[in-house]
């Protein structure tokens, strides 16, 4: 028989503990626990949340990286408990993300970061994004404009300024993100950089930054002295 929440005393119940002291009394394998409501022979359900969180470094990012067949591995976690974290975990993604949407106005690489950084989040693959900006640096749109493997992406100037001629962008930002967790610039990086900054000159569209980015870290161009090089 599986270990049900069900059967602990009211006080251990993490369902009951949230109703009598709130979510944040909580911790995050109790959280989990919820979600996966029982454990299986050998452990409870918080039990077998602390057992997937050590798997998982405790970090919770780590975790929502996790496959719905990473999390089937574990004894007493089927298709709908796998489904069920996976979900929870993705809402707390696009919360973060949907926090960030009042950022309108570009001021410098922090706050394109801010706009770009919730597109990326999680990715196991390098995608490149663009950021298209009005005269006021307001943002217009932020758009994906090509995706790859693990090791790059290619990205096409002509895609890129043709979208901001469509938009009629006054300036632009682009991203991409390096899943290795190195923000250095490669020579790719730095040559598709110089095209994009040239071809920008001879259309009159502004470009301001072309940005990095790891989880919440980032290399800048334009505060590395980069976008003349």
């Amino acid at each position: 028989m599986q270990h049900s929440i069900k059967t602990w005393s009211p006080d251990d119940q993490p369902r009951e503990k949230m109703i009598a002291k709130g979510k944040n009394a909580l911790s995050d394998a109790e959280l989990i626990a919820i979600l996966l409501g029982s454990g299986n022979n050998e452990e409870s359900a918080v039990d077998l949340a602390k057992h997937i969180l050590r798997d998982y470094q405790n970090d919770i990012y780590q975790l929502g990286l996790a496959s719905i067949e990473a999390l089937k591995k574990y004894k007493g976690i089927g298709d709908a408990k796998a489904v069920t974290v996976a979900a929870a975990l993705e809402l707390g993604r696009r919360r973060k993300e949907s926090s960030r949407k009042e950022v309108v106005v570009i001021t410098g690489s922090q706050s394109a970061f801010e706009v770009f950084q919730p597109y990326f989040q999680d990715l196991p693959h390098e995608e490149f994004w663009l950021l298209h900006l009005n005269r006021g640096n307001r943002v217009l749109l932020c758009e994906n404009i090509s995706k790859g493997g693990m090791a790059g992406t290619v990205v096409d100037p002509k895609i890129v300024y043709r979208r901001a001629l469509e938009l009629q962008s006054a300036a632009i930002v682009v991203a991409h993100n390096h899943p290795s967790g190195n923000l250095n610039a490669s020579q790719q990086d730095i040559d598709i950089t110089k095209k994009l900054v040239n071809a920008g000159k001879m259309l009159e569209i502004s470009f301001l930054d072309h940005l990095i980015i790891h989880d919440n870290a980032f290399y800048s161009f334009a505060d590395e002295g980069m976008l003349n090089c």
